[in-house]
């Protein structure tokens, strides 16, 4: 287990020697400490990361793919390793460690690996006598940052394009999960990556993460986290106006019709909540049902909701697993309290379980809440599995709900009228929207929001030329042109 700082290849303690203890959230009991980046380490990072981006970015696009197909096949290999350090370092329960994030993970990167000699410039048809074509090159140092909930993940979700683009890295992992991302470091060294390409610093979020977003040094900032920080973000950027891609909060609608197959839809919204105990920025935490059937739905959806295993993650019988840390528990619990002075109905949770051998541990039970839409339940991202209930009439109200929030990640709708699902999905001001699924994504398919919940898209094309710098090259073939000053 790796716990120092990976700097131009090698991995080295802080400068100041300081120190962040890594807790498991099963029990709080301390898993390691590792290395916390400061000012002096950053600026290590960022000086490593600029000397090997002359080589990185030159070097055939094909090479730097196989490169990154090296690293998918290397994660694949430690597949059991990494799903359990990452259950232990998140309280992400191991089925799902094993069955979603490790093998998105290294599907990431060699999706990316496989783009890297894809992402093609073009021709401009111009005026007679010239030539115009257009280059898509890389834009130097990046710096990204990555949050606690999946830390694995989305390692591979901003190291991927960026690599694969011809960029070098620093990355910030988040200072509760740093295990996952220094171990994806310790591979691609040991598959060949040259050195300064890849630098993981773990590190706070208001020094190492501050600084990284404000240095000169560095061409782009891409952060995933709050919307709080990422206007913090932005604001530190403005320095030397790097780039800036921010994937921020969210608050799902999550629309049942009353002609939807309700089984399905009960089944998709339990997990659009639940999945790594709500903590997904895409989480379907507004359940919106028709008023029809909104009752037998109900009776279902806390039927299956009381039914899941909540335990230890490292159980692979486990469901649902504690939350990450201990403050984010209380600060998911005190919305309970808000629900409740709002005049909200808890129908479900609100608690911590009640068991011996979660006591110490940060879990919280699925939580199902009836509360109005204009709530601060129902507009504010708890992050947890807390999901608001309310119910609608027609089409025209549905989607007044759905976009009554000033986030726009994802939302889901459950509907077997095509038509509708079509007019509704284009109604709903957002990034992102499942029909009659949820939660669904792939390196292909651009992920990303609008309004508060950000702006820049992670994967496809679309994340590729984030990456690049469009560079439009005009050439006089056999234009005559006249002297602008005759004499």
């Amino acid at each position: 287990m790796q716990n120092r700082l990976f700097i131009d290849g090698e991995f080295v303690d802080s400068e100041a020697h300081a120190r962040i203890p890594v807790l498991n959230p099963h029990d709080n009991s301390v898993i390691t400490e590792v290395a916390e980046a400061q000012k002096a380490d950053i600026d290590r990072a960022v000086d490593a990361a600029r000397k090997a981006f002359g080589g990185w970015s030159r070097l055939a696009a094909a090479d730097r793919g196989r490169m990154l197909l090296r690293l998918a096949d290397a994660i694949e290999a430690r597949a059991e390793e990494l799903a359990e350090l990452e259950t232990l370092d998140t309280g992400h329960p191991l089925r799902d460690t094993k069955g979603l994030d490790v093998v998105r993970t290294a599907f990431t990167f060699r999706y990316f690996g496989g783009m890297a000699d894809k992402v093609q410039g073009s021709v401009v048809p111009v005026e007679q006598g010239f030539l115009n074509y257009v280059l898509r090159e890389p834009l130097g140092v990046v710096g990204q940052i990555v949050p606690w909930n999946f830390p694995l993940m989305f390692t591979g979700w901003k190291m991927g394009p960026a690599l694969a683009a011809g960029n070098t890295v620093v990355l910030k992992p988040a200072e509760l999960t740093p295990l996952s991302s220094l171990r994806v470091a310790e591979l691609a060294r040991e598959v060949g990556f040259p050195k300064g390409v890849m630098n993981v610093v773990p590190g706070y979020g208001n020094v190492a993460g501050q600084y990284l977003a404000e240095h000169p040094g560095v061409d782009k900032i891409a952060f995933t986290g709050s919307t709080a920080t990422g206007r913090k973000i932005v604001q530190a950027s403005a320095g030397n106006l790097k780039r800036v891609q921010l994937e921020l909060g969210g608050k799902g609608a999550n629309i049942v019709f009353d002609d939807a197959n309700l089984l399905a839809a009960v089944n998709g919204s339990a997990f659009a909540i639940f999945h790594n105990q709500g903590q997904a920025c895409i989480a379907g935490s507004r359940l919106i049902l028709h008023e029809k059937i909104a009752d037998a739905f109900l009776d279902k959806f806390l039927g299956l909701a009381r039914s899941i295993r909540v335990g230890n993650p490292m159980d692979p019988a486990t469901e649902m697993g504690p939350l990450t840390s201990a403050q984010h528990r209380d600060r998911v619990l005190s919305y309970v309290k808000v629900a409740r002075e709002e005049g909200g109905e808890i129908l479900l949770g609100g608690k911590a379980p009640e068991r011996r051998e979660l006591a110490k541990g940060c879990y919280v039970e699925p939580t199902v809440v009836r509360a109005s839409p204009r709530s601060r339940v129902s507009q504010e991202e708890v992050f947890g599995p807390f999901v608001t209930v309310t119910t609608f009439r027609d089409d025209e109200e549905v989607i007044a709900v759905a976009n009554g929030t000033e986030y726009g990640l994802g939302g889901g709708l459950w509907t077997t009228n095509l038509a509708r699902a079509h007019r509704v999905a284009a109604a709903m001001r957002t990034g992102m929207v499942w029909i009659n699924c949820y939660k669904r994504v792939n390196p292909g398919s651009p992920f990303g929001g609008v309004g508060r919940s950000g702006y820049g898209r992670e994967m496809g094309f679309e994340a590729m030329h984030d990456y690049t710098e469009a560079k439009s090259v005009w050439v006089n073939v056999d234009a005559q042109i006249p002297p602008y000053y005759p004499r």
